[in-house]
C-alpha cells in the first residue's frame, strides 16, 4: 500500500461517510484501509472539527455539510495540483 498524507485519510474517510443514513465504522476500517487505531484517532479529528458526526441511536456516522464543503476544496485543490504537474510534464517532455 502506498504511502497517504492525513489529508487524503480524512478526505476518504469523508467521502466513504457520505451517505444519508451514515455508515458503521468497519464499513470505514474497510472502505479506508484504517486499522482501528488509527481510525478512531481520525473519527475523532472530524467529529470535534464538526466535518463528520456520530450519530448515536444507529451507531454510524456521517459526513456533515460542513465536511462535504471540505471535500469540495480538496478536490479542487488535487485537481489544480493535477493539472500543474500535467502542465510540467509536458512542458519537459517537448
Amino acid at each position: 500500500m502506498r504511502y497517504r498524507c492525513k489529508i487524503e485519510i480524512i478526505a476518504e474517510i469523508l467521502e466513504n461517510a457520505n451517505d444519508r443514513t451514515g455508515v458503521y465504522k468497519t464499513h470505514l476500517m474497510y472502505k479506508t484501509s484504517a486499522n482501528p487505531p488509527m481510525l478512531k484517532k481520525y473519527l475523532k479529528i472530524l467529529i470535534e472539527n464538526r466535518l463528520v458526526e456520530y450519530q448515536k441511536n444507529e451507531n454510524t456516522y456521517r459526513t456533515t455539510d460542513r465536511g462535504i464543503y471540505f471535500l469540495k476544496i480538496y478536490n479542487e485543490i488535487k485537481e489544480l495540483v493535477s493539472k500543474k504537474e500535467i502542465s510540467r510534464d509536458t512542458e519537459t517532455t517537448c
